[in-house]
């Protein structure tokens, strides 16, 4: 397991009221240190990945889970498919075993290919195989699959 490097920017918070709009669910919603890790993911998706907005789900209720399940930001892929499950964390939590087993759990019910988790400052992505379950971790976030062609990890 190894740190990757991104560029997590997005927009300044307004600190004097504490909202952001959220393009994905396309209102303001409260700060607070996880939300600004979740919105510079958010840009980071739609700027530097290139993924439509309307293809990302923030706070996502899991369906067929005894207990209730929610991810924080799920991309689909263009057939509506999971693609990539994202864990975002305050930037003082650490990223450790207990992240990686609740993106994990998440992902029984959602079968994505991608599992990435960060805390703004430390970011980890690891493919699932969908075959064997197994996961192997990547040094780069995956490109987004382009409609026709295989994806590709970022060069």
């Amino acid at each position: 397991m190894f740190p990757m490097t991104l560029n997590l920017s997005g927009k300044p918070f307004n600190r004097r009221d504490r909202l952001v709009f959220d393009p994905a669910r396309r209102k303001s919603v409260r700060s607070g240190p996880e939300e600004e890790v979740r919105q510079a993911m958010i840009a980071f998706l739609t700027t530097e990945l290139k993924v439509p907005v309307g293809l990302i789900s923030v706070e996502k209720m899991i369906e067929g889970s005894a207990q209730p399940l929610r991810a924080d930001i799920v991309v689909y892929d263009r057939r509506g498919n999971p693609w990539m499950i994202i864990e975002c964390k305050a930037r003082e939590v650490r990223i450790n075993q207990t992240t990686f087993d609740q993106i994990s759990r998440y992902n029984r019910y959602l079968g994505a290919a991608y599992l990435l988790v960060s805390n703004g400052c430390d970011h980890y992505c690891c493919h699932q195989d969908s075959a064997s379950g197994s996961l192997s971790f990547v040094s780069t976030v995956p490109r987004f699959p382009v409609p026709g062609k295989e994806c590709e990890e970022e060069g």
